[in-house]
């Protein structure tokens, strides 16, 4: 037994290696989690309607930024494969292509702004509802090209298998966007008394932090055998590539972006008590998402690793490895759920004025439950997806990114449109929906399709050692076919 277990934690891709990469991730994004959680917290203490708004707004954001997103950071893939594949002076113009997409992207991004109001009545809002979200929208969209770029940096470092790096930038942009959210909220040391804006610009003036940090890092003159200095040309050979894997990933971005936004939206329709609640719910539920969202880009990396060498069971033992640790946290997390769910809303409590956090109480919990049913499926989501997308087989994700992503929008508005149900409707198909998602991607992968996928030039993998494929011949062809048919 105790061998066992020391072979499952020192192999080559095993539980040591994937923590090692997955660990920072998982403290980079709890510090944007736990800056999330209290900036939530303030707007609670500040004013209930001020809660109800954020989640719908900053959703809106999302959805229109998130194919750029989903484009760009797929060159952490990139990235990772030409690290695998002994290429490093192929990593500084990818990481180009990926700033240049960026740019291209922001003048129709910074058009949505005036129309910011507009947008939230057009879904049936409450007039003195859309005014928030839109309030909040108008300053939050200017972050977009911060998000963007860092995404890029960020895939820069992740790809290379550098997460401490991104895990130091993120951790101290998130203590930045804390300490302001307060004092922009609340109107302290001459900070202007900003409530939902303030919140929004904190949020802001931290995205753009990130973005200076990892220009600052990334100008080291360790990272020469990179070629960083090449990001700044067009390469319209490999700006193709990055867009034909790369956009798939970005319309299933969207597409799961937009989805859920609109089941939030559709939420929005059922009262203010029903999207506080919500929305604070699916606060408490990013407890449970963050942690296997850090497996699942550890899993990103460490498969692109290893198939641009070659070591396809070594992915593989990678991908399995992190769902056990997904799965080990949720379960644990989910008990938590139901048995002791007021630890986890002890801190909105604690400086909500007079009833109206207790009012909401009753119902977060109702839907604490939910969380817990479907936590462990979103983690098996997470994991499978992220080793799909480690080898590229970003496509498939597309597909079902069409077919899956309407349908928790698609039945809510049905169910409260002409049935007359209510947010206990709404939130069974948000359950049933996750599981199906999680379901698909693991028999996608255990179909495996995913060992003979490439997204680098098949030069590269001609030149790679082959240590583990069962017929070299085999796959060389297979990448050849593969590349006849991107150009």
């Amino acid at each position: 037994m105790l061998r066992r277990w020391r072979r499952w934690w020192l192999q080559p891709c095993g539980a040591r290696a994937v923590l090692a990469l997955a660990l920072p991730l998982v403290i980079s994004f709890a510090s944007w989690t736990v800056m999330n959680f209290t900036d939530r917290m303030f707007l609670v203490w500040y004013d209930t309607a001020a809660v109800a708004a954020v989640l719908p707004a900053g959703m809106v954001q999302w959805t229109l930024v998130s194919f750029a997103m989903g484009l760009v950071s797929y060159v952490t893939t990139f990235v990772a494969q030409y690290e695998g594949a002994k290429r490093p002076h192929r990593v500084g113009p990818v990481i180009g292509q990926g700033l240049w997409l960026s740019v291209f992207f922001l003048p129709p991004l910074m058009l949505t702004i005036p129309l910011a109001r507009w947008m939230f009545l057009a879904v049936g809002h409450p007039p003195h509802l859309a005014e928030l979200e839109a309030r909040y929208y108008q300053v939050a969209m200017l972050s977009a090209g911060a998000m963007l770029f860092s995404a890029v940096q960020a895939g820069f470092f992740t790809g290379r298998g550098d997460t401490r790096s991104v895990m130091l930038v993120d951790t101290a942009a998130a203590v930045i966007n804390l300490v302001l959210d307060y004092l922009w909220i609340f109107g302290k040391l001459g900070f202007p008394e900003g409530g939902l804006e303030g919140a929004a610009w904190a949020s802001t003036v931290a995205q753009w932090f990130k973005v200076l940090c990892y220009f600052a890092l990334m100008s080291s003159p360790r990272y020469g055998e990179y070629r960083l200095a090449d990001a700044r040309r067009l390469e319209w050979p490999l700006l193709r590539r990055l867009w034909y894997f790369g956009a798939p990933n970005g319309w299933q971005w969207f597409l799961e972006g937009a989805g859920f936004t609109g089941f939030l939206l559709l939420v929005g329709r059922l009262g203010e008590e029903a999207t506080a609640a919500s929305n604070l719910a699916f606060n408490v539920n990013s407890l449970a998402f963050i942690p296997p969202l850090g497996l699942s880009i550890a899993v990103t990396t460490l498969v692109g690793q290893e198939l641009g060498a070659n070591r396809p069971r070594r992915a593989e033992r990678a991908t399995w490895t992190a769902f056990q640790l997904a799965a080990l946290y949720t379960g644990v997390l989910a008990v938590a759920y139901v048995l002791v769910p007021d630890i986890f809303l002890f801190a909105y409590s604690a400086g909500a004025a007079g009833e109206s956090f207790t009012a909401l109480r009753p119902t977060i919990i109702f839907l604490l439950r939910f969380v817990a049913a479907y936590c462990l499926f979103d983690a098996m989501n997470l994991i499978f997806s992220g080793a799909l997308r480690g080898a590229g087989d970003t496509r498939f994700i597309l597909r079902v990114g069409l077919i899956m992503c309407p349908i928790p929008a698609a039945l809510t508005w049905l169910g409260t449109e002409f049935f007359g149900a209510g947010l206990l409707f709404s939130w069974v198909v948000l359950t049933l929906w996750t599981c199906a998602l999680g379901l698909i991607y693991l028999l996608r992968f255990l179909q495996g399709h995913w060992r003979e996928m490439r997204v680098i030039e098949p030069a590269v993998i001609d030149e790679s050692i082959e240590l583990e494929m069962p017929s070299p011949v085999a796959e060389v062809e297979s990448l050849s076919a593969l590349a006849n048919e991107i150009d």
